[in-house]
């Protein structure tokens, strides 16, 4: 016994032993990283160990875990000194950025680098990478290391999307054979739908830092902003033909954007150069890959005063363990893997050698904002009927660090955003405002700007995205600084009513669409009104939500109480179904919903998955109601009868064309289904015989030299008919059930080209007209089609209806005054 407990004590001592000594990336993996794809696990494995073995350099952070349950996870990566004193390194950076205890000032501060990886799952070689990153950080040998780390704090962050790249890796290590094939034809290379590069709900992380949708993001942003670092790099992969791409970045840059933060991109491309050159390895700058839409990996810590970069290696999706290139060679997981290292700490040799001029000009940024030097607007104020439209808003800024607050004063001008023209302010009833004297200046500026400043148009993302258009509230911009508050209310209290004959309900806002579909999941019958209606001495709108007894049994007050709660929505009692004008309860003009609609939604190889993502993420997380997700290509075999509505996302649908899934789907609608088909759906639908047309532009120049271009203007002479995402005003007609809840006017965020003509036998609800234009890039071609068509309609047919979203009222769940839209498309048409 006494010899078996020796052993048992021998053998711990080895095991402990060898979890203190630090291992490289192979002696931990068992295999040379690049000669396969490390499963998730494996990478936070390898990082523990790291730290283990390192506690004085390494300190890891959980900062939260994936939908499907995966860590995320970050290392703190420094000398022993600068470990010892982490917090206050962290507390020390805010107070330089004006958000902290100023007495946390501390002198000889490190320069904070962060380093992103794997935002695209498919994107896999950058987590290989960080691996080596963070060896080489901690090797004992490695004393360009230890020198770098006595300037810098460095935060690894080794994979941003676990779950898209786990679905990546295993799909691929599932394919793959005993050697790899570098055949670009062969399967291995050929991931199938819908790819690891978005999350599990479709999304594209790298489209989500501002708006915060994600669950990934968010939990990630509020450490992020909790540090504010002073360099920032987004790791990523492009086409396998293509060769490295590091900064400086592409025009269109920001017009925010420092002369230093422009400087520092170059600095960071000449040392990158330096080793690239050495090795023969071959890479690009200053194309295609610009600085404007907020929501990237550089962006959004470029508005935050760090120098936001990406880095992109050639490989992603298909590069496999190897690849045949264009050029006739090999790319390998190796390469790619080494190149981000190289790049990795080159960044961090050039951030430490530049430390004192990082972190001067890191304070003067926040130094700028709370002056108010940002920009020529001094002054947002929002304002609203509805106070929930305002508190999405206040979300909003609340998870990007900006203050808002209210203000007092009424009298004063500014840029009207629904008009363009410079107004008196008209109060709605409840505000929110937003000064530019803060830290976060930049980013007010860049969310709020009534016009973005586009001074190259060749982007590589979407030109326009200002809040009060995306958020449907009306807004001023003002020249003037106007005092705000430091706190923001809205003084709306909701409070319980009892009522044994019924309840009104206002349905002003999407928490009105939340609303209804919580009742309905909870079998409440619910009427809404189709006009407007009088009810003691009080007029009630069109939507307004009406729950009474009648087909109601059991607690079904106490549920809608507890609904009204829980959205902000303050419920009137209702005594009587007669009304003092307007409709009766009874009336054909007052429309019961009685049953909650099953609903389906194409999903599958022919859908985008990005847009059957927003769909599925919008019932699943955002409104908590259930939907079945079928495949596009099964709509054969399946039984829509089953389901009383079916959305058909953004896609490119071959059985549309198919008449036998044609006429099923008409049949479906004539026995009195409900389709609501967006985008390249109801291009698809329009290019069959269901009474749609895509409206032909007859005005292109058709003379015998249109055909006649300049080779060296290939790359900007299409972008006189391009469109990468602007916003334009559209004409509602708000008496339709598809538009209710809204005023007669919508913003949306227009994407291409396509209108459709008037339908002649349908109800034309969303229109543009002329001069419907009102930010962002869009070219002259583009500009002089883009009026007298239609975007959103309804078709009649039989017992049952066609909704056409041609624009995506879902865009990336961010594009909020669209949710309701959506909403009453599923829940309100043809009821």
């Amino acid at each position: 016994m006494k010899k078996i407990l020796t052993a048992f004590l021998f053998l711990a001592a080895v095991k402990m032993v060898a979890a203190q000594t630090l291992q490289s990336p192979e002696q931990f993996l068992g295999y040379k990283v690049g000669s396969k794809y490390t499963r998730h696990y494996r990478i936070v494995d390898y990082f523990r160990s790291v730290a283990q073995a390192k506690p004085a350099m390494v300190k890891l952070e959980k900062y939260g875990e994936t939908n499907e349950g995966r860590e995320l996870m970050m290392a703190f990566i420094s000398s022993p000194e600068n470990i010892q004193q982490l917090d206050a390194i962290r507390k020390n950076n805010l107070a330089m950025a004006g958000l902290g205890d100023k007495t946390a000032a501390m002198r000889d501060a490190p320069v904070i680098v962060w380093l992103s990886y794997n935002v695209h799952g498919n994107e896999p070689s950058s987590s290989e990478a960080a691996m080596l990153t963070l060896y080489a950080l901690t090797d004992p040998n490695n004393q360009q290391a230890k020198e770098w780390l006595r300037n810098t704090v460095v935060v690894i962050d080794p994979c941003i999307n676990p779950d898209g790249r786990d679905r990546y890796v295993n799909w691929f290590n599932s394919m793959v054979g005993t050697h790899f094939n570098a055949d670009p034809a062969s399967r291995e290379h050929s991931e199938p739908w819908p790819g690891g590069r978005s999350n599990h709900y479709n999304f594209d992380l790298n489209r989500d830092w501002a708006w915060q949708t994600q669950i990934e993001t968010r939990q990630r942003l509020k450490v992020y902003n909790q540090w504010l670092p002073q360099v920032h790099v987004d790791f990523h992969e492009q086409g396998y033909n293509a060769p490295y791409y590091f900064a400086p970045a592409a025009e269109p840059f920001h017009d925010v954007i420092t002369p230093w933060q422009r400087d520092f991109q170059v600095m960071i491309g000449k040392n990158n150069a330096k080793y690239f050159d050495t090795n023969g390895w071959l890479y690009f700058t200053k194309e295609n890959f610009d600085l404007l839409y907020p929501s990237y990996g550089d962006t959004y810590p470029i508005y935050n005063g760090a120098i936001g970069m990406t880095f992109e290696q050639g490989g992603h999706s298909r590069g496999g363990l190897a690849v045949a290139t264009s050029s006739g060679d090999t790319l390998t997981l190796t390469d790619r893997a080494t190149h981000h290292y190289t790049t990795g700490l080159s960044t961090i040799e050039t951030a430490s050698a530049n430390r004192e001029k990082l972190i001067s000009e890191f304070r003067k940024f926040f130094d700028d904002g709370r002056n108010g030097k940002v920009g020529e607007y001094k002054t947002y104020v929002l304002t609203d009927k509805d106070p929930n439209k305002l508190r999405a808003v206040a979300q909003l800024l609340a998870q990007n660090g900006i203050a808002y607050g209210n203000v007092s004063e009424k009298n004063f001008r500014g840029l009207n955003y629904v008009t363009g023209k410079d107004e008196a302010y008209a109060d709605e009833g409840y505000n929110l405002a937003v000064s530019a004297y803060q830290p976060h200046g930049v980013m007010v500026k860049v969310l709020m700007e009534p016009k973005t400043m586009v001074a190259d148009s060749n982007t590589y993302d979407i030109t326009a995205w200002s809040v009060p258009y995306a958020y449907g509230v009306k807004a001023y911009a003002l020249k003037e600084k106007l005092d705000v508050s430091s706190s923001w209310k809205d003084n709306s209290i909701v409070t319980d009513v009892n009522a044994s004959y019924g309840m009104l309900i206002p349905y002003t806002s999407f928490n009105g669409s939340r609303l209804l579909a919580q009742l309905l999941k909870n079998g409440v019958k619910v009427r809404f009104a189709e006009k407007p209606f009088t009810y003691k001495g009080k007029t009630y709108n069109r939507g307004t939500l009406i729950v009474i007894k009648t087909n109601n049994a059991g607690n079904w007050s106490a549920v809608v109480n507890a609904a009204c709660r829980q959205f902000n929505i303050q419920a009137d009692i209702v005594e009587t179904g007669m009304m003092d004008k307007g409709a009766d309860f009874g009336s054909p003009d007052t429309r019961l919903i009685a049953n909650a609609p099953k609903i389906a939604v194409f999903t599958g190889e022919q859908a985008s998955s990005l847009g059957a993502g927003e769909v599925w993420h919008f019932f699943d997380k955002v409104i908590d109601y259930p939907v079945s997700m079928i495949n596009a290509a099964d709509a054969g075999r399946i039984n829509l009868k089953n389901y009383d509505v079916l959305v058909i996302p953004d896609g490119y649908y071959r059985s549309l064309s198919e008449k036998s899934i044609s006429d099923k789907l008409k049949d479906f609608v004539r026995s009195g289904g409900k389709i609501v088909a967006l985008e390249g759906a109801v291009s698809a639908l329009a290019s069959g015989d269901w009474g749609i047309k895509v409206k032909e532009d007859k005005s292109d120049d058709k003379g015998e030299y249109a055909n006649v271009k300049k080779y060296g203007d290939r790359n900007t002479s299409s972008l006189s008919g391009s469109i990468p995402g602007a916003i334009y005003k559209m004409e509602l007609d708000n008496t339709h059930p598809l538009a209710f809840g809204y005023p007669d006017y919508y913003f949306t965020l227009k994407q291409d080209a396509t209108l459709f003509e008037f339908m002649k036998d349908g109800w034309n609800v969303g229109v543009m007209k002329k001069d419907a234009y009102v930010t962002g890039f869009a070219g002259v071609k583009i500009r002089s089609k883009l009026k007298d068509g239609m975007l959103f309609g309804v078709q009649d047919m039989g017992s049952g209806n066609v909704v056409y979203l041609a624009e995506n009222p879902l865009f990336r769940s961010f594009w909020e005054n669209g949710k309701m839209l959506f909403a009453n498309a599923v829940f309100l048409v043809g009821q």
